[in-house]
């Protein structure tokens, strides 16, 4: 089994920057893709961004250009960084982690607020 662990959440104001990290039980090597999901209170679980083993990422439409998702394979991490945030990505962030193209693995989740 995979466990991971988001950390770097916490309270901003707009226009600021946070970063995410997940840390992976074990290797990333076998987990492909990697990402990040977010759920804001009241709303549907939604996309952020993935990362594929290849170097191929994907990006939600409103985070492109704002949003960068990394692997740090010698950590077993993903990161998240996160520019010039609005208060409208405020959510709960969530980690995931797909392996064989089966089963699909949970971060716990991080604060992310984003308030004046």
């Amino acid at each position: 089994q995979v466990q991971l662990m988001e950390s770097g959440g916490g309270l901003v104001h707009p226009g600021g920057s946070l970063r995410l990290s997940c840390v992976a039980s074990g290797s990333i090597s076998n987990l492909n893709p990697v990402g990040w999901y977010r759920q804001a209170p009241g709303k549907e679980r939604e996309l952020v961004a993935y990362s594929y083993l290849t170097g191929q990422t994907h990006y939600a439409n409103f985070v492109k250009g704002r949003f960068t998702i990394s692997r740090d394979n010698a950590k077993d991490a993903v990161t998240l960084q996160m520019n010039s945030l609005k208060p409208e990505d405020t959510a709960v962030y969530y980690c995931y982690a797909k392996e064989r193209g089966i089963h699909i693995y949970w971060g716990p989740g991080t604060q992310v607020t984003v308030s004046a």
